[in-house]
């Protein structure tokens, strides 16, 4: 006999719907999975004949073969022990199919018989509603992350007994609503606060100007100075995510298995801080089994590296290309994977190896060729890619013990909504970009002509600092972002001059 099970299997962050056909025949008793299987699918023979004897059923001791169409892409995991599980059920006779159609199945099958959760479970979901399935079974783990898809009906078991009894009509399945709303204002719940932060309203003025125009951040001071403070803080002054944002975020964080348990929904802009020992695949994706780096889990949010020259060179070289296009494109011989990577980097660093270079308070150690090898560990390239350099010094005591009350997050971001109102108007005839720092050279001739004080200025920098074509280019997109927090349509000399400011990793190697 033959039965047929709707299934899904994922093709970087995104699914696509796949068929899982079962049949039994007479002969040999013979398991064969075809189909390109990969890894934990071909294992999954054996959790699925353990399974079905543990919970009661046959298994039957007859000729089977699972095919998985369509048959010339690759699949792996886990996701399709339950509807093999449940097509042998079915062909064999021993349960009755029919409530399936129009269903897509997918789960991971423990040996008693149990079901596990999977990754890609939003991605799964959003692939059948498109499709036109009217719904979806699995893990009851991965309910919630399921149930954000409106317009279709998810059922969650626990266990292969739960879901044949529910193909017999019980309702032992779960299925669940939930809130979307309730859950988009889960920012509510930020720990940390720029009220925190004593003194340093020079670095809070570029952190705002950063955040309302998506611009990459490099701080760099003395230890101490309250570098990492600042960039812990930079996420709750970005605007809030729009639904949308926030699904793509969550489809990124699922395939990656990096939602926690009953999770439903990342409503909160992603903060990802990995250490500077981490590995270029680590960063960037990739492996044998392809999975979505840091790049990727910190898209829609912030990337922050501390201690960026201790980065390994090749790890900090291979971040360029997603920086300037907004996704990571990885080529294997079989596939090529295409994830998101559209984050704001933020970076932290000292201005020299002992880290008091031009602090006051303590006399630096380093002489200049040292300085100068430890400044090149970051590359001039990468440097272009980073809008703003800021230098934040060491905060004075009478600044730590002062009694004024610090702005907090909500009131700038409040600014920094504003201004991304202004630039979302600005861009909606203009797919891909949301934010000043996505804007391409066409842009800047369209949007950003400079007064003619302003372009002299900007002449005078790039000839006395030697800024390249790309940080001239980054100048004028932050002198863009200055204006708009102003609520300003023009670019004026001052802002240029301010933008100017904001290169300060330029003005030191200038300088020496």
């Amino acid at each position: 006999m033959l039965a047929r099970i709707r299934s899904a299997a994922l093709l970087g962050v995104d699914a696509y719907l796949m068929d899982v056909e079962v049949d039994i025949a007479f002969g040999m008793p013979t398991f064969a999975t075809v189909g390109l299987p990969q890894g934990a699918v071909k294992e999954g023979r054996e959790r699925v004949n353990a399974a079905l004897h543990n919970a009661g059923f046959e298994f039957p001791l007859r000729r089977i073969t699972v095919n998985l169409a369509p048959a010339d892409i690759r699949k792996d995991g886990s996701a399709l022990d339950l509807p093999i599980a449940l097509g042998i059920l079915a062909a064999s006779g021993q349960v009755d199919g029919g409530r399936l159609e129009g269903v897509v199945v997918l789960g991971e099958v423990g040996l008693e018989g149990d079901l596990r959760p999977v990754r890609g479970a939003l991605s799964m979901a959003l692939a059948a509603r498109a499709a036109g399935c009217r719904g979806i079974v699995l893990p009851e783990a991965n309910l919630a992350e399921a149930s954000v898809v409106e317009g279709l009906e998810v059922w969650g078991g626990n266990c292969l007994m739960d879901v044949c009894r529910w193909l017999h009509g019980d309702d032992t399945l779960k299925s669940m609503r939930v809130d979307l709303k309730a859950l988009m204002r889960e920012r509510a719940l930020d720990v940390v606060d720029f009220a925190d932060v004593k003194g340093q309203a020079s670095a809070k003025r570029a952190m705002e100007i950063a955040a309302a125009g998506s611009h990459n951040l490099l701080l760099v001071g003395p230890p101490g100075a309250g570098k990492t403070m600042l960039a812990r803080r930079l996420p709750t002054i970005l605007p809030s995510m729009s639904l949308e944002e926030a699904l793509e975020t969550t489809k990124i964080h699922s395939v990656a298995g990096a939602l926690r348990h009953g999770q439903s929904l990342c409503a909160v802009r992603p903060f990802r801080a990995p250490h500077h020992t981490i590995s270029d695949a680590g960063l960037i994706g990739g492996g044998s089994n392809p999975r979505p780096g840091e790049v990727s889990l910190a898209h829609g949010g912030v990337l922050f590296l501390d201690e960026l020259p201790e980065f390994r060179k090749n790890v900090l070289e291979v971040m360029r290309q997603p920086m300037e296009d907004g996704t990571v494109t990885l080529s294997r011989a079989a596939v090529s994977l295409t994830y998101p990577a559209r984050f704001m980097l933020a970076a932290a660093m000292n201005p020299c190896p002992c880290g008091h270079h031009g602090d006051p308070a303590h006399p630096c150690r380093c002489d200049q060729q040292s300085i100068e090898r430890y400044l090149a560990r970051v590359s001039g390239p990468l440097l272009d890619r980073i809008d703003i350099h800021l230098h934040v010094p060491a905060v004075a005591h009478r600044e730590l013990t002062a009694e004024r009350q610090e702005e907090p997050s909500a009131a700038i971001r409040d600014r920094v909504e504003r201004a991304r109102d202004v630039q979302r108007a600005r861009f909606r005839d203009r797919p891909g970009v949301h934010a000043n720092a996505h804007m391409v050279a066409r842009d800047i001739r369209q949007l950003c002509q400079l007064p003619e004080a302003a372009e002299r200025l900007l002449r005078a920098a790039m000839h006395r600092l030697g800024f390249s074509a790309r940080a001239y280019h980054r100048i004028i997109k932050i002198s863009r972002t200055i204006a708009d927090l102003d609520a300003r349509a023009e670019i004026t000399a001052a802002d240029v001059a301010e933008a100017i400011q904001y290169r300060t990793l330029d003005r030191m190697k200038a300088a020496a």
